[in-house]
């Protein structure tokens, strides 16, 4: 081994008592027996679409949900599988680390060993490139006695991953059977596992017997649809990031608003003595093209405002009309006095602004041709040209750098929040010179939160979900399966109430992106889609209620730091406890309700039963078949 992957560490104290923290595992997992049943065959997610991805997916589109069952269950054509051969499976860590992604690990290697000492876990060093290379470390107890329940990726590491092109498919078969390896497991977003979908069928075509099984791991909580209602690493950065928000935002915020009141008297006589406690804080935070991150932290420490960038999207608002948006809310709360505030933005809005985005098209399509990036400015149209000199000088190199892999801008080098900052005390100073405001001097901190909770230690809730999905895989080569993703749902309940099972990676495709003017899903290619916050969803509808009062009333809230023991240990994230979710139970619940009108429409039941059935049957048909039409978008 070339690196230090893998190697023991040194832990503190506190680094210490998490690694002695054993999750537990829901009945269903328990135990040395596999119990799987099988529900119907699938569809995918875009309905107008499922032509497109079944073509592309021959050997793995349509295959039926997994449900894994508890030994109590009575279920008669459920598959019980009793004998467990030694198998081989490898692992690698794709995309952005995620604070969880250590107990994915230590589940499957906890469950591959429960279920047959003899069996093997192999990791690949350093992401996708130590799987070409075939660069492995095998994973053992010691190995994973100072990994476990620790953030980061550095038992394993990762690259810049990505497993698309016919060559790396290529490397990535040649290694999986190099290696005699009977599973794959790929850990990382939606990227990777669009990729884990093609991997899978390109082995299935090759008759290659190796199983692929993807994993979702990414803090930007952005791979959620049916089956999957939340990601790996997404409820710790969120405790992390609003914890860090109210600490270095909206405390100072609160201290200086209290202050100002007590020294009302001073204020007034010394005016330019305490300028200095008048800031509005500018922050950005990560998620890439998605503001779940944003919406989450907001709900959780009210900040004054939130522009999410689903919203700019929906409501096509240029960059004229958000810098408009932010100097009407400042100018709202100087007429109550109040010179301070909190403004948080998701990393992605700057793709999500019309006109930003639309430049940002035509910049990438001259880098992909090779112009040097000093002669783009003057190959751009008038328009395009027009906008790019009005941006300051700071934005223009930021915006002419090559774009991410997903063609996509490397939103966490574009500082969005500066360049709102910039344009708003613009216009603020307009309008105090005009008369049409009369407060104060407005002044910016602009902050950027991209990076400082990718290594945290996992909150308790990650701890036991990654490692849950750890077992989840095993049962999944167990029972054969493959192009298949761990999933657990009914995750707001207790760990006892969990519902573990696996659904095709295909059925949660697309062929375009949804709700989103970025441009970085290419039309016609099914790829797993990036879900984007629900502006009619019930989580969007909490923050509408509440946005007047965050804005006005600073009512911060301060959620406290990350607790791994106590009455905070199990709290959920927000979104989790007010979304309305477990649709894999509804499915098992809905043929539960078929499976009974069966049991009592049989042949030599009365008319009147079979005419009750026939007419609902009819009504249920009717208002189920406008729904799922095309042109309704319901999905």
């Amino acid at each position: 081994m070339d690196s230090d992957y893998g190697l023991p560490r040194e832990l503190s104290h506190l680094q210490h008592a998490r690694s002695l923290y054993k999750p537990h595992l829901p009945p269903c997992l328990e135990g040395t027996t596999v119990r799987v049943e099988f529900g119907d065959a699938t569809t995918a997610v875009d309905i107008t679409g499922a032509s497109a991805i079944s073509q592309s997916f021959p050997h793995t589109y349509g295959q039926p949900l997994a449900h894994f069952l508890r030994d109590t269950s009575n279920v008669p054509d459920a598959q019980i599988i009793t004998q467990h051969p030694a198998i081989r499976v490898g692992l690698v860590f794709c995309g952005r680390q995620s604070p969880g992604g250590h107990n994915v690990v230590w589940g499957l290697h906890e469950a591959l060993k429960i279920h047959n000492p003899k069996s093997t876990l192999i990791g690949f060093l350093g992401g996708s490139e130590g799987l070409f290379a075939q660069k492995t470390l095998e994973i053992t107890d010691d190995i994973l006695a100072t990994y476990r329940n620790q953030g980061g990726y550095d038992l394993l590491g990762r690259t810049k991953d990505q497993i698309r092109t016919q060559e790396q498919v290529n490397a990535a078969m040649v290694a999986c059977k190099a290696l005699k390896l009977d599973g794959l497991v790929i850990v990382g977003g939606v990227t990777s596992n669009t990729d884990a979908a093609h991997l899978a069928e390109t082995f299935s075509q090759a008759k290659c017997s190796t199983k692929v099984v993807g994993v979702p791991v990414t803090l930007n909580g952005d791979l959620k649809n049916q089956f999957v209602e939340a990601n790996v690493g997404f409820d710790t950065v969120c405790k992390h990031l609003a914890c860090l928000l109210f600490r270095w935002t909206l405390s100072s915020s609160a201290t200086f608003a209290r202050m100002l009141i007590r020294l009302r008297s001073l204020i007034i006589k010394y005016p330019n003595q305490f300028s200095s406690f008048q800031y509005y804080y500018f922050v950005r935070l990560m998620g890439q093209k998605s503001s779940h991150l944003a919406l989450e932290c907001t709900l959780q420490s009210h900040p004054n405002m939130v522009i999410l960038g689903e919203e700019v999207v929906a409501s096509k608002l240029t960059i004229f009309d958000i810098t408009k948006q932010i100097c009407d809310a400042v100018q709202a709360r100087a007429e109550r006095e109040k010179y301070h505030g909190v403004i948080l933005l998701p990393e992605g809005l700057i793709e999500s602004i019309p006109e930003v985005n639309a430049l940002l098209q035509e910049i990438h399509r001259f880098i992909r041709q090779g112009i040097s990036k000093d002669k783009i400015p003057s190959q751009l149209s008038p328009w395009a040209s027009a906008l790019f000199q009005f941006l300051p000088p700071f934005i223009r190199e930021e915006l002419l750098l090559y774009p991410a892999s997903d063609d996509s801008a490397q939103l966490s080098q574009i500082e969005t929040e500066k360049l709102l900052a910039v344009l708003v005390e613009a216009e603020m100073s307009k309008r105090l010179k005009e008369g049409t405001y009369k407060g104060k001097k407005f002044t910016a901190i602009c902050h950027f939160l991209g990076y400082q909770a990718r290594g945290s230690l996992p909150s308790k809730f990650d701890c036991d979900y990654a490692y849950v999905l750890g077992h989840i895989c095993y049962h999944i080569l167990a029972a054969g399966l493959n192009g298949y993703m761990a999933t657990v749902t009914n995750l707001k309940d207790s760990l006892n109430k969990w519902r573990c099972g696996a659904a095709p990676i295909t059925a949660m495709m697309a062929v375009k992106d949804y709700g989103r003017a970025s441009g970085s899903m290419t039309i016609g290619k099914p790829v797993v889609h990036h879900s984007t916050v629900d502006l009619r969803g019930k989580v969007y509808e909490v923050l509408r209620q509440n946005a007047t009062k965050f804005l006005m009333e600073d009512v911060y809230r301060n959620p406290g730091p990350l607790q791994f023991d106590g009455p905070g240990a199990d709290s959920r994230t927000f979104s989790l406890h007010i979304q309305d979710l477990d649709y894999m139970g509804r499915i098992k619940e809905l043929n539960a309700y078929l499976d009974k009108v069966r049991s009592i429409v049989k042949p030599g039941c009365s008319q009147d039963i079979l005419k009750a059935a026939l007419s609902c049957m009819s009504s249920v048909a009717d208002v189920l078949s406008v729904m799922s039409s095309p042109s309704n978008g319901t999905v």
